[in-house]
């Protein structure tokens, strides 16, 4: 059992031992259980929490709104309109004000110094939903999907498919490496994660018997993997200039069903949402409109399969911040 995690902000993984990190997981496994028995838990009744969020989000306010009323706690939600963090208003005054009406503090938006500095004034723990360097709640939800499914997740191969230098690669690099699960970032040259977190993750996956690897090269990326993830190739707030230029880099490692047959048999496939697998929305349409292409980073075929596990991890999202929330306030 770790030492108690209350009063502790979440900002990143590597903040965090592989025992706290495992302990955050049987804490979700067990809120999972009492949410699907129906069984009530409002233990953290009389509590209050804000959601300041920076760039919008489905899956992440409605885990954090629903996992705060389950508790108990009054939720207060804060679009980018609605508040003067670092218009009017520092971030550092932010935190001050915040931190005395409140007894946690969610952030989802732009640069992890950000979020840092939330925490350093707030005096309350201080949640990342996303950065541009890190999404933490993000990776307890993928682990425990792949927990759930293949009962064990030590010794496993997770494969980032994609811009392996965004923030659901890096932070699945770093989880990886805490739980010794073999990691590979399969994308181009151009586009791989930072040398020095690199070396940070391969020090702490030494330590826990697993491997880091680097590849441009599709077929021996994913072979016999156990997990294929992917993300989409522009993220918010990116200019949608862009798009041309990623699509041409990244194109070469849509996930489709070669690769998952590459794969091993019994592989998942997992996507941390929205994806761009077929025209059902605005921006697939406008993609298509423009380059021709129906799918994006992974085809319809694989996201409708039995091997797609995405709305069980986008589930998970709900239940694993429900633990760290209570963690860290109980």
């Amino acid at each position: 059992m770790p030492r108690s995690l209350s009063g502790r902000s979440f900002l990143k993984l590597l903040d965090f031992t592989t025992e706290e990190i495992q302990y955050l997981l049987e804490l979700s496994k067990q809120f999972k259980n009492l949410k699907l028995t129906g069984t009530p838990h409002k233990y953290l009744e009389g509590k209050n929490i804000v959601l300041l969020f920076e760039k919008t989000s489905t899956r992440t306010r409605c885990s954090f709104e629903v996992a705060g009323h389950d508790l108990g706690m009054g939720v207060t939600y804060l679009d980018p309109q609605s508040s003067q963090m670092g218009h009017k208003e520092s971030i550092a005054d932010t935190a001050r004000v915040l931190g005395r009406m409140y007894d946690g503090i969610e952030y989802r938006g732009y640069d992890q110094k950000i979020v840092e500095e939330l925490a350093r004034y707030a005096g309350v723990p201080v949640w990342n939903g996303l950065t541009t360097e890190f999404h933490p709640t993000q990776m307890l939800a993928d682990v425990l999907t792949a927990y759930e499914y293949f009962g064990y997740y030590k010794g496993l191969t997770w494969v980032f498919m994609g811009d392996a230098r965004n923030n659901v690669a890096n932070s699945i690099m770093v989880v990886c490496a805490k739980l010794g699960i073999n990691y590979v970032a399969c994308g181009p040259k151009e586009n791989m994660p930072d040398p020095e977190l690199v070396k940070t993750c391969k020090e702490i996956a030494k330590k826990n018997n697993c491997t880091i690897t680097l590849t441009d090269d599709v077929k021996k990326g994913t072979k016999g993997a156990n997990i294929i993830y992917t993300d989409i190739w522009v993220s918010m707030g990116e200019p949608k200039e862009l798009w041309a230029e990623r699509i041409r880099l990244l194109h070469p490692y849509q996930v489709n069903k070669e690769v998952m047959k590459n794969a091993d048999k019994d592989a998942i496939f997992l996507h941390c949402l929205p994806s761009f697998h077929d025209l059902n929305t605005s921006t697939g349409r406008k993609i298509y409109e423009e380059f021709g292409l129906k799918e994006m980073e992974v085809t319809d075929e694989v996201f409708e399969s039995a091997q797609s596990k995405v709305f069980d991890e986008a589930e998970n999202r709900m239940h694993t911040i429900k633990a760290v929330m209570y963690a860290t306030l109980k």
